[in-house]
């Protein structure tokens, strides 16, 4: 059998029609990740945590903060966004997903908490040290400076690693 020209173009046409919406639908959905607001940490005596306090994900996935302890939520630090990124902010005792689009650091805190310490990060895409610099210089106050240096650090072998 002979194929002109004109039925290879048609059979592209219709493989590409075929196989497109399924690689753009697929493209279209990251990964869901869970972080869970804690009055404990499950591998230490840390009170007041998240955990995972430092997550590293890919742009276009989603994390859902679950409110598995009472008294906690989720927001972000609003000067610890990544330019041109949307912040979120949780209700006490609500779970709250949010999907990250821009890749960069992403600070968080527990509203009643971060004082004490309840503040994470999350790596979206390709962090470089440069970045992780910069959300270092972010003022914390309370037991939430400490914990954000250790969380720094952490995220700083995460990228070396990868």
């Amino acid at each position: 059998m002979k194929i002109t020209r004109r039925d290879g173009l048609k059979l592209m046409g219709a493989t590409a029609l075929a196989t497109g919406p399924m690689k753009a639908f697929a493209g279209s959905h990251g990964a869901m990740h869970e972080v869970e607001m804690l009055n404990k940490a499950p591998d230490s005596n840390e009170r007041q945590v998240f955990n995972p306090p430092v997550l590293q994900i890919a742009k276009g996935d989603t994390v859902k903060f679950v409110a598995t302890d009472r008294g906690h939520n989720s927001e972000a630090n609003d000067d610890m966004l990544p330019e041109g990124a949307e912040g979120w902010s949780g209700k006490i005792n609500d779970d709250v997903e949010h999907k990250f689009e821009v890749a960069g650091v992403y600070g968080y805190h527990c509203t009643p908490h971060q004082s004490a310490g309840m503040v994470g990060l999350i790596l979206v895409g390709d962090v470089t040290q440069e970045m992780l610099d910069a959300a270092g210089e972010v003022r914390q106050r309370g037991r939430a400076r400490q914990r954000m240096e250790e969380y720094l650090a952490q995220a700083s072998e995460m990228i070396a690693a990868s």
